[in-house]
């Protein structure tokens, strides 16, 4: 016969509620470090498009799109290796609770 004690039944749970918000938490905070890197991009794509629009400078569209058509290609499968998480309902949990906190970290 079996005997499990709760300490038994509850430690997988968290282990995963554990590495969830942890991993949650790094991933929140880097990803705020790279929405500053990613505003000043921002800025500069939309002054090259403004300098495009007024005919300052000339933009390859098609060559654009092939380097965009490209990287989606290349991260596709990337995007797919996060599919087994979805199982994981109290690691996503306390992930989500570590990325906000995260970033809400300074």
């Amino acid at each position: 016969m079996l005997d499990l004690t709760i300490a038994d039944s509850l430690a997988p749970i968290l282990f995963q509620l554990a590495i969830g918000g942890i991993g949650g938490f790094f991933i929140g905070y880097i990803l705020k470090k790279i929405f500053k890197v990613a505003l000043i991009l921002i800025i500069i794509v939309f002054s090259l498009l403004f300098l495009a629009y007024t005919n300052i400078i000339d933009v390859d569209y098609s060559g654009l799109s092939d380097l965009a058509s490209n990287f989606v290609t290349a991260i596709d499968p990337a995007l797919e290796m996060f599919a087994p998480l979805l199982a994981n309902v109290p690691f996503i949990a306390s992930f989500i609770v570590g990325f906000f906190f995260g970033l809400s970290r300074d």
